[in-house]
């Protein structure tokens, strides 16, 4: 038997071998639809467009902890980085280092999303920047935010204010109306609302001066690469089709392989053109981003952790809650 789905994801190397058809599910059909992740993610919580979808952790914990079961977690885990040492900060605002951001205003496209619950879990934990000695400034208005869509209210001892639905985070950065970016995006959706370049503007510079040196810092230390995107599936198919979950982990660890081989490939070229020094490939063999519960553990509980303890869930959500029975041991 076939099962046809509607799959919504945003695409990289790692899940085009999936819209291409070069990764397929046995015995799915998938029918793919390029979606940027704001935009995707406020449709499936609001209107459950897809029956399989990318989706932001953080708010798939949230809707979790609400007694929204409309979804059941896959472990696969589309986008990973350092978000903190991706902040961005006023040159003129005095900031030099992440203690001089307490008492500041700072700007977030959305306060419950999976990159500014990262950024603020390392702020404390590694700076003892605590959400409470910032001002937030949040772009996304309650009818098109992921936040609207499960009911997220402001935590207690947290202020955090919208910004008007004429002026944007970009254009307040620019202006000197906020002071930092915990975190930006400028890309066309229907969510997002920025233009402005603001890594390239002069007024405009990184918190972290090298932050390729902070995120190895941090992985040295913690052995974390922050997950910020996994999947979903429909409870209702994942309960009447239980092994397409397992079927799906399957295609997405194929399109995974055909990242690294292809990563691997341009490597390996640049070392024969003499753009990268020689051996420079052997660091690239074994993948930093693998799929599934167990090779990810320690960094999806500590996105749980950061979750409760910034009260954006009113308990410690455990991932057996999240995620299909039948990938726990994946």
């Amino acid at each position: 038997m076939n099962l046809q789905l509607s799959i919504g994801m945003a695409s990289n190397p790692r899940t085009w071998p999936v819209f291409d058809g070069r990764a397929k599910a046995d015995g799915i059909d998938l029918i793919p639809s390029r979606v940027h992740p704001s935009e995707l993610f406020w449709r499936q919580l609001r209107f459950a467009d897809f029956d399989v979808s990318e989706m932001s952790f953080s708010s798939l914990i949230m809707a979790k902890s609400k007694g929204d079961d409309r979804w059941v977690g896959v472990p696969v885990f589309t986008t990973r980085k350092f978000y903190h040492a991706a902040i961005l900060v006023r040159r003129k605002a005095g900031i030099k280092s992440p203690a001089d951001l307490k008492g500041k205003r700072v700007g977030v496209p959305e306060y419950q999303q999976t990159a500014a619950l990262w950024a603020r879990g390392v702020l404390q934990e590694e700076f003892g920047v605590e959400p409470r000695h910032m001002e937030f400034w949040m772009e996304r208005g309650a009818s098109h935010s992921h936040g609207g869509a499960v009911g997220f209210t402001a935590p207690p001892g947290v202020t955090i204010h919208t910004i008007p639905p004429e002026k944007s985070l970009g254009g307040m950065m620019l202006s000197g109306e906020v002071d930092a970016a915990l975190h930006y995006i400028v890309d066309n959706n229907l969510v997002d609302r920025s233009t402005a370049d603001l890594w390239r503007h002069p007024d405009i510079a990184p918190l972290f001066p090298d932050p390729l040196a902070e995120g190895v810092r941090y992985y040295r230390k913690t052995g974390i690469l922050p997950i910020n995107h996994g999947m979903v599936i429909k409870r209702e198919i994942a309960e009447k089709h239980p092994w397409a979950v397992l079927n799906l982990i399957k295609a997405f660890d194929r399109a995974n392989d055909i990242a690294n081989r292809e990563r691997l490939e341009h490597a390996e070229y640049h070392v024969a053109a003499g753009l990268l020094a020689p051996g420079a490939e052997e660091a690239l063999r074994t993948p930093l981003v693998q799929h599934g519960i167990r090779a990810n553990r320690k960094t999806l509980e500590t996105a749980a952790r950061y979750s409760h303890e910034q009260g954006l869930t009113p308990r410690l959500t455990r991932l057996e809650e999240v995620f299909a029975k039948s990938a726990m041991e994946q």
